[in-house]
């Protein structure tokens, strides 16, 4: 029993120490191999991955009332507006906006055109009382003017003094009655011209008015034509929904995109534009669909960057054309873009992770038994890899990260002028790629396409 018990702990002790040095042993010799990776020779493609969202490339706005500005309404608020994806035909009801700024107007119009045409009765009633006035003064006067000339012919065997009086009083009549006549023409114009000046005051607020109605009839906003119902933009790039105000300089309440052919608009970081050119193919998965994929060509590069909210960077805006056509596709899903902008078909290449530099470019290498330091020539990388052109074979076994004792390291260098050869072929075979690349630019149809930000075209150098 006593050999027992002095065995049963000895024997417990000698697994767990057992154990724990299988696993460690097992875990640094795991660790130990994942440091290292071969050179692999095959495919290696060149790709920019960016965000994008679907967009109609065409569609058909569907506009609030045009003439807010010529009737002094700048900006009114989308009242009631139907549900986004909601498909109407044309004549349809779309949205109402708000007519509270407009319905003022209409009220100070019509006062305005009350007090016109009380004015103009006035006035009217004005001219009536003194016209009468003036032609009762002449009726009164010709009477007058008959007894001045009975006067003069009875006064014809009077002395000479009565018969000039009487003359002089006929002459005064005859003067006042022209006089009147005069008056009467003149106070005739006047009284015209003032009417007139009321009228066409009248006029004004009666074409105003016209207006107003007509534009208030456009406040409930209907379909041009026949489609589905996508929420446009704001300058911000927020949706315009129901509560949004439309403004007179840009009154576009909704959008009825045409489904069948679709573009993603997506924005590079200007690290990566100059990889990105017109024709090359794209990748398209839509985040809403993760099991689909499309393919697309990029129709657009912008020429000059913005600054976008949401970026770090300057951004340049690249639109790809959807080449497939699915019906289940809406405009402002949202895509993932793979770009692929060159395909080397066989080339050696090694993990980025692998790369180490100072004033050369070299890996560690394992060379037998030892390590060595291996300078190597290097051309072009993708996000994890880069393409070796000189300094390693197929299959070599390459270090991920630094290894211990690297100080007294051996250094394989390159010849200088093995490294003059490969940079006067590298500059041989970009520019070989950058005619490729013109060539390709040149065959894209070029299109005009609105978006919410300016585009343009572009090519890339390798």
């Amino acid at each position: 029993m006593k050999v027992l018990r002095i065995l049963i702990p000895v024997l417990i002790l000698g697994l767990i120490g057992g154990a724990i040095y299988y696993f460690t042993q097992g875990t640094e010799t795991k660790q130990a191999k994942d440091l290292l990776t071969s050179v692999k020779k095959g495919e290696f493609r060149i790709h920019v991955n960016a965000t994008g969202e679907l967009q109609a490339k065409r569609s058909i706005k569907v506009m609030g009332p045009q003439g807010m500005r010529t009737v002094q309404v700048y900006q009114t608020t989308i009242s009631d507006l139907v549900p986004e994806g909601t498909i109407v035909e044309k004549g349809d009801y779309v949205a109402s906006l708000d007519k509270t700024e407009l319905s003022t107007k209409v009220k100070e119009a019509q006062t305005e055109i009350d007090r016109i045409m009380t004015q103009l009765d006035q006035a009217k009633i004005d001219t009536a009382i003194e016209m009468r006035s003036i032609r009762d003064d002449l009726i009164n006067l010709k009477f007058s003017m008959e007894e001045k000339k009975l006067q003069v012919e009875q006064s014809q065997f009077e002395p000479q003094m009565v018969i000039r009086q009487a003359e002089i009083e006929l002459e005064k009549a005859d003067r006042d009655y022209a006089q009147l006549e005069q008056k009467l023409i003149l106070t005739k114009e006047k009284s015209e011209a003032k009417i007139s000046e009321i009228m066409t005051n009248l006029t004004k607020f009666q074409l105003k008015m016209n207006q107003l109605r007509e534009v208030g009839s456009e406040f409930d906003v209907v379909a041009p034509a026949d489609g589905m119902v996508i929420y446009s933009r704001s300058w911000d790039g927020s949706k315009v929904t129901e509560g949004a105000q439309i403004r007179a300089w840009d009154p576009v309440v909704a959008e009825l995109p045409d489904l069948s052919d679709m573009i993603s608009k997506t924005f590079v970081n200007e690290v990566d534009i100059s990889k990105v050119q017109k024709g090359q193919d794209v990748k398209i998965k839509v985040d809403a669909f993760p099991d689909k994929e499309y393919t697309g060509q990029v129709i657009q590069v912008a020429n000059i960057g913005e600054e976008l909210r949401g970026y770090d960077a300057k951004v340049f805006e690249v639109i790809i054309q959807m080449i497939e056509n699915d019906s289940i596709l809406r405009p402002a899903m949202t895509t993932s873009n793979e770009i692929l902008t060159y395909t080397f078909p066989d080339v050696l290449h090694i993990p980025l992770e692998a790369l180490q530099s100072d004033s050369l470019v070299y890996v560690y290498k394992q060379d037998g038994n030892s390590i060595v330091k291996q300078e190597i020539i290097t051309s072009e990388s993708n996000d994890n890899e880069i393409i070796i052109e000189y300094g390693l074979n197929e299959s070599d076994q390459i270090y991920l990260s630094t290894p211990e004792g690297t100080e007294n390291m051996k250094m394989n260098y390159i010849p200088e002028e093995v490294k003059s050869t490969y940079k006067r072929e590298l500059t041989q075979a970009r520019e070989k790629r950058l005619e490729e690349a013109r060539a390709k630019a040149q065959s894209v149809k070029e299109e005009s396409i609105q978006t919410e930000s300016g585009g343009g075209g572009g090519f890339i150098i390798f």
